[in-house]
């Protein structure tokens, strides 16, 4: 057979066809899913299969379009797998279309059409919770090679006021422009007809210039710039949807995604932050995709964050646990057995997401060293106290009291951080609650409204 036949054959409809060549792959093997996840940040494909396979990949860049062409060895090629590879999101910022075939009687061959050129991360995982082994694609925008930029980029355009100081040298300026104009207009004096008309004159003439002085000190004393306060800056909190793309985190009897309510309660927190003068807010993520505990704890630092609140629903072994809870950061050790096993659910998420360990930056692993401070830790806790009473008028209380564990996303430096559990999703009742509008709507009110109230009694934060 001619080696051409051996290419990757395309069709019409963007997906392939099979050459001829035998598969001869012994213990090939199979595809269990096919996963992606588009998001401007960058899109994610999941490949999951229940053996371990060998893979090497390449960038293609001419001629156009740029390719991403990995070659999978271990894998057996069926047809189900050629539906799921072809099914690609039309809506995808980066990818095109992705085509499989069988390259060589050992080799299956994945071709990625792309959008632009882009900077892929391609690594496997091995199996964890539920998930088997898995092989991942992450396609960046070549243009950024920090994925934690576009995040917060233009946070400091948003919502921007007039600049007080600025204002005054302008008026200044302009006031000054008039007294030269009004200075440079004479009247030309009126002749003295008689010495008692000239008296007059006089007195006339010492009252006007007596007028005239004062009017110029009066002028000068405007045009003086006043002392201005400097602007307050405005309070910068970055509000963190937890879990996201991979990682779906509890999952409630009625098949209700953690991650898709931990999201829309973020969306609408979002919403009521921005409409409050003198605060912004950053998002962790804004859309289905995962983010690394590292990554949301250096967007915070990044965006200079004032403070963090993440977003979750709990879930426990028993479905009768029930109410909303919220959680500080701990120095060390636990409040109790319940917290310090929570932590260490949410810590897992890193490993249940796929992050990329190997490609992680140093800079962004060095952040959860717990390098906090005893005034952060008791901000948490007053900031979570005052979060806890609204949360108190809308739902039932699973734990009155702040609770404290080692949550890695609580370690961003000298940031007071909160973990809000909104309420239990393996609960039947609160897994309906969570999924309205009503109930969302009223935790993300409860949340900036405690937020505001430890705001004004401790504005502390200001000066860190």
């Amino acid at each position: 057979m001619d080696i051409s036949r051996r290419t990757l054959i395309g069709t019409t409809t963007g997906t392939l066809a099979l050459t001829l060549l035998p598969v001869r792959v012994a213990h090939a093997a199979q595809m269990v899913d096919v996963r992606m996840w588009p998001a401007e940040e960058y899109t994610r494909v999941t490949l999951e299969h229940d053996e371990p396979i060998k893979f090497k990949y390449f960038l293609v860049r001419s001629p156009m379009p740029y390719r991403l062409v990995v070659d999978i060895e271990g894998l057996k090629l069926t047809a189900k797998l050629q539906k799921m590879i072809s099914d690609v999101s039309p809506k995808d910022p980066y990818i095109q279309a992705v085509r499989i075939g069988q390259f060589t009687p050992t080799v299956v061959r994945l071709v990625m059409d792309l959008k632009s050129e882009v900077r892929p991360e391609v690594f496997s995982l091995k199996p964890v919770a539920n998930y088997k082994y898995r092989l991942i694609f992450d396609i960046y925008p070549v243009q950024s090679e920090d994925p934690i930029a576009g995040v917060i980029a233009g946070l400091n355009n948003k919502g921007q006021q007039k600049d007080p100081l600025g204002d005054l040298i302008a008026q200044n300026r302009q006031s000054a422009k008039q007294n030269e104009s009004s200075k440079e207009t004479k009247t030309e004096p009126q002749k003295p007809a008689q010495t008692a008309k000239n008296t007059n004159a006089e007195k006339n003439k010492a009252q006007a210039s007596t007028s005239k002085s004062k009017t110029a000190a009066e002028t000068k004393k405007q045009t003086q710039p006043k002392a201005v306060a400097p602007k307050k800056r405005d309070i910068v909190i970055v509000v963190d949807a937890g879990h996201g793309g991979e990682d779906p985190g509890a999952v409630g009897k009625r098949k209700t995604y953690e991650k898709h309510i931990t999201l829309s309660i973020a969306k609408r927190l979002e919403r009521l932050i921005k409409r409050e003068k003198g605060m912004k807010v950053v998002m962790t993520r804004s859309s289905d995709h995962f983010v690394s505990l590292s990554q949301r704890v250096m967007i915070a630092q990044k965006a200079k964050a004032h403070l963090f609140v993440s977003i979750h629903a709990d879930a426990w072994t028993k479905p009768s646990a029930k109410g909303s809870s919220v959680y500080a950061l701990a120095e060390r050790g636990a409040t109790s057995s319940a917290a310090r096993w929570l932590a260490k659910n949410q810590n897992d998420a890193d490993l249940i997401g796929g992050a990329n360990f190997k490609e992680v930056d140093r800079r962004l692993q060095s952040v959860l060293v717990d390098m906090t401070t005893s005034w952060k830790i008791n901000y948490s806790l007053e900031l979570g106290h005052s979060v806890l009473q609204y949360l108190s008028r809308i739902n039932t209380l699973h734990r009155r009291q702040v609770e404290q564990a080692g949550f890695l996303v609580l370690k961003a430096p000298g940031i007071p951080s909160i973990l809000v559990e909104t309420a239990f999703i393996s609960n039947p009742q609160e897994e309906r609650k969570l999924k309205t509008a009503a109930y969302q709507q009223k935790v993300a009110d409860a949340i900036l409204k405690g937020i505001k109230a430890q705001v004004k009694k401790n504005d502390s934060i200001m000066q860190s």
